[in-house]
């Protein structure tokens, strides 16, 4: 199974792209021999959907069931059979998020595991700063202004997982970062004078980092491509994964990995990146916010 020893392991974050990966093997296998979900379901006393979900990489996978749909398949090279089941266990390690789980959506549990696992992560942000560059102190007033009434210990929790994330940017084999930032997003204060002077400081400081480059698209620019709102791009070093578009939403969001949709994406990423000043000239306009908060 090609890709299977390559994938990026971030404290757990390669589990998420195991069961996309396997659940997509385990679809070539099935459509290959002509069966249907149905019968697959049937195969493993499961339903239709509970073989759609398996299959698109949404839920873990039981040892057992894979090694019965291997049979379905016609799989018998203990080798090849081998490879799949171990890929299976390892697809259903919880990653290091999971232990947040009370304070976390289950959507957006989907897309840390996906965040930690992308070598190129292309985001425009429209109303807050990203939240892989985000300073401690700006991330809580952030989640106190978003979450109104709820505890300290909470807040305290939400911040953590944010500060966890950012981790990944440190790390051997760290992601490229390209970020556009609306400078509404910078015009926009949350806490005090001195959180929003501490934020664009970090902006400052971590925008020299070799693997990040952050731009801003200022007020001159007028309209452009991200009019309609923030997205972010994930894309990944295993050639068999698609790019992935994540639309946060109030309560949900969307998870795009149409190539049709990607590509879209992708342009009007290039688009805001090309009609943004360069990332040395973003760095000049934060020094002056700065000089100006």
């Amino acid at each position: 199974m090609r890709g299977a020893g390559t994938t990026r392991n971030a404290r757990g974050s390669g589990s998420v792209v195991r069961r996309i990966l396997l659940g997509s093997h385990l679809r070539r296998l099935r459509e290959t021999r002509g069966i249907t979900r149905e019968a697959a379901g049937y195969s493993i006393r499961a339903s239709e959907s509970r073989i759609s979900r398996m299959e698109l990489g949404r839920v873990s996978f039981k040892t057992r069931d894979v090694e019965d749909l291997l049979t379905l398949y016609g799989i018998s090279d203990e080798g090849e059979r081998a490879a799949i089941v171990n890929l299976a266990r390892e697809a259903s390690t919880d990653g290091w998020w999971h232990s947040y789980s009370d304070v976390l959506p289950t959507w957006f549990a989907t897309y840390i595991g996906l965040e930690g696992a992308a070598s190129l992560i292309r985001a425009y942000e429209t109303h807050y700063v990203h939240g892989l560059l985000q300073t401690e102190a700006y991330a809580a007033a952030l989640i106190r202004q978003g979450m109104k009434g709820a505890s300290v210990a909470d807040i305290e929790r939400r911040v953590a997982v944010r500060l966890e994330r950012q981790k990944c940017l440190v790390a051997e084999n760290a992601p490229n970062l390209h970020i556009v930032l609306d400078e509404a997003a910078l015009r926009r204060s949350y806490g005090d004078r001195s959180v929003m002077r501490g934020q664009l400081q970090h902006l400052i400081e971590i925008s020299e980092r070799p693997n990040v480059r952050l731009q801003i698209m200022p007020f001159s620019s007028g309209g452009h491509p991200g009019a309609p709102g923030a997205f972010t791009i994930l894309s990944f070093p295993e050639a068999e994964l698609a790019d992935v578009v994540y639309i946060e939403q109030l309560t949900s969001a969307l998870y795009l990995d149409k190539s049709e949709d990607a590509a879209q994406y992708a342009e009007a990423y290039r688009e805001l990146q090309q009609d943004s000043p360069s990332p040395d000239a973003s760095r000049d306009l934060l020094h002056g916010l700065l000089q100006l908060s």
